[in-house]
């Protein structure tokens, strides 16, 4: 659903973030004791992360190669690539659909497994995200991104927030899961802005355009208003930029022209609606602006690569 939000940010970036609305797909806390080792499988479009409440713990996603896990880190798997949790290099790692789990509710979970040494405490969870936007920056993503508790500016308030999460973990009180999930989303989203302002690869593409003073706010627009019949000229004005200057600079920062990124992301909102929503191809086509279903099908098929009712959500019987 196209939804203008009731108020307009004069941070593209901080706009960019807020439309990355999330869904969980399963959080669980993970008690286990030396040795021990999971493998967790390959979750498409999900955003798996771990969180090391307790002891440490041996990180490893191909092809990057492995790392260790401290005691209040954080670590985003952002492709949803299947890895190994262990509590040292070389063990292995039994599939986790293979332990037994003790279901709290539908989406949450307790594991306990080992061998009985040294105790560790991880946090996990997958989420996915509901917004086309999300698609677009997952694909900038590195395979990890840690967040280690000593090296972050918001050091504090991530500590604060990570025990607050093991404390609800650990006693699961009424409404512990609620309490757990929303706050998840929220350190997902503080890993991803971690990254941003750290990984010199965000400063680049329309990530990084989304810095720019005068480009910014036009492609915060696109993102907010994809249906809008656009312009080069009503996006310069949004740029508060001449025509010519507008379309100069969105194409040196962003690598594409303003035209052609307004189309792909168009094509990025039907991709998303088609999968997820029970509409039609024509229906959507004029909900987007598009004046045909024919040259909606063109588009759509230029960008993403196949027709919409190739990925068309099958309507229920």
């Amino acid at each position: 659903m196209l939804v203008e939000p009731v108020w307009r940010s004069a941070d593209a970036l901080g706009q960019a973030l807020h439309l990355l609305r999330m869904s969980g797909v399963f959080y669980g806390r993970s008690d286990f004791t030396e040795p021990w080792g999971v493998a967790l499988p390959v979750w498409p479009d999900c955003v798996m992360f771990h969180f090391v409440a307790a002891g440490t713990c041996w990180l490893e996603v191909e092809p990057t190669g492995g790392q260790w896990l401290s005691a209040g880190d954080l670590a985003l798997v952002p492709h949803g690539t299947g890895h190994l949790l262990s509590s040292a290099p070389g063990v292995h790692g039994v599939a986790l659909d293979a332990l037994p789990r003790e279901l709290v509710s539908e989406r949450y979970e307790i594991l306990r497994h080992g061998g009985g040494g040294e105790p560790a405490t991880v946090i996990c969870g997958a989420v996915r995200f509901d917004d086309p936007a999300a698609r677009h920056l997952l694909e900038l993503l590195p395979e990890v991104i840690r967040v280690r508790r000593a090296d972050s500016p918001q050091g504090a308030w991530i500590d604060a927030t990570l025990r607050f999460i093991a404390a609800e973990a650990k006693q699961l009180r009424p409404g512990g899961e609620t309490v757990i999930t929303r706050l998840a989303d929220i350190l997902v989203i503080q890993a991803i802005r971690s990254w941003i302002e750290e990984d010199p690869a965000a400063r680049t593409g329309w990530l990084g355009a989304l810095r720019d003073p005068r480009v910014g706010p036009a492609i915060a627009a696109i993102h907010r208003d994809p249906a809008r019949p656009w312009t080069l000229s009503t996006l310069a004005a949004e740029a508060a930029m001449s025509r010519s200057a507008f379309a100069a600079r969105f194409t040196e920062l962003v690598g594409e022209p303003a035209m052609q990124y307004l189309t792909r992301w168009r094509m990025h909102v039907a991709r998303t609606s088609l999968e997820r929503e029970d509409i039609g191809v024509g229906e959507l086509a004029h909900r987007l602006g598009y004046q045909s279903e024919a040259a909606f099908g063109r588009a759509f098929k230029r960008v993403i690569g196949t027709s919409p009712g190739a990925v068309r959500r099958p309507r229920a019987s």
